[in-house]
C-alpha cells in the first residue's frame, strides 16, 4: 500500500443531538449530558464483535471530520486561547488537520441488541450527528491516565461558569419537548453553563444566540454572568409527540 493514499472504511456512524458546530463540547468526556449512539455497519455490529466491551467504563472513539470547512494550515487559533493567538496546528485539537481526524473520549452506558445487531449508547460526545467512525479502542486507566502530565495552554477541563436561568415560555417548551428527549433539560443547561460562545463575542450583551439540538433551536442571551433561556422551538414547526 503506497503512503501517499491511504484507504479507511467507516464502521458505523455517530448519532448525536448536534446538527450544528455552534454549541458542540470542544472536548469528549467534558459534559456527559450528551448522550450520543453508535450505530455500526456490518459485520461489525454483530455481537462478537463487542464481547466482552461491557467490561470497559470508557472507550475512545476514532472518528472522520466529515463537515469540516477551510484550509487546513500550518497553525490554527485555539478557542481556549479566545482566539488571538496561532499555535501550531499539532500541538492542538483542532479538525482543520492534514488528515481530518477525531479522537473523543466517552462512557460507554449500554450496549444494546437491536433487530439488525447491536449498537452502543454512550455518554460524553463531542461531535456531530453523522460523524463516520472510524474504530473504538478501550480506555485503559494505567496507560491512558497520566495525572502528572503536563496540559499545556489546556492544563485543566472548563469549568460551569454562567448561571442558566429558563423563562416561563422555555420551560414550558422544555417540558413538551422532553417527551421525546427525556435528556433535553439537563442536557440544555449543562451545555450553555458552559459558555460555548466565540470568545470574541463574550462581550455583546443583549445579542440573542440559538443552538440547534436534535430538531430544536434553543434561543438564549447572557447578561452578567447568567443565561436566559428564552424559548426551544421546532424546526418542523411539528407539536412533540412522545415515543
Amino acid at each position: 500500500m503506497s503512503l501517499d493514499a491511504l484507504s479507511l472504511r467507516p464502521i458505523g456512524v455517530v448519532r448525536t443531538p448536534f446538527h450544528e458546530k455552534f454549541g458542540i463540547p470542544r472536548q469528549g468526556g467534558v459534559v456527559d449530558e450528551v448522550r450520543a449512539v453508535v450505530e455500526l455497519r456490518p459485520p461489525y455490529d454483530r455481537e462478537e464483535a463487542w464481547r466482552g466491551i461491557e467490561g470497559f467504563s470508557h472507550l475512545w472513539l476514532i472518528t472522520w471530520f466529515h463537515a469540516g470547512k477551510g484550509e487546513r494550515g500550518l497553525t490554527v487559533r485555539p478557542p481556549r486561547l479566545g482566539g488571538n493567538v496561532r499555535l501550531g496546528v499539532f500541538a492542538t485539537r483542532a479538525p482543520y488537520r492534514p488528515n481530518p481526524l477525531g479522537l473523543s473520549l466517552v462512557r460507554l452506558e449500554a450496549v444494546e441488541q437491536t433487530g439488525c445487531g447491536v449498537r452502543l449508547v454512550v455518554r460524553g460526545a463531542d461531535l456531530l450527528d453523522g460523524t463516520p467512525l472510524l474504530d473504538v479502542k478501550p480506555y485503559l486507566p494505567y496507560a491512558d491516565a497520566l495525572p502528572e502530565a503536563a496540559g499545556g495552554f489546556a492544563p485543566d477541563a472548563p469549568e460551569a461558569r454562567l448561571e442558566v436561568v429558563w423563562s416561563d415560555t422555555a420551560r414550558q417548551q422544555c417540558a413538551q419537548w422532553a417527551k421525546v428527549h427525556p435528556d433535553l433539560p439537563a442536557l440544555v443547561e449543562a451545555l450553555l453553563a458552559r459558555d460555548p460562545r466565540p470568545a470574541y463575542q463574550q462581550e455583546a450583551p443583549g445579542r440573542i444566540y440559538g443552538i440547534r439540538l436534535y430538531d430544536l433551536d434553543v434561543r438564549w442571551s447572557v447578561a452578567d454572568g447568567e443565561v436566559l433561556i428564552i424559548e426551544i422551538v421546532s424546526q418542523a414547526g411539528a407539536p412533540p409527540t412522545a415515543p
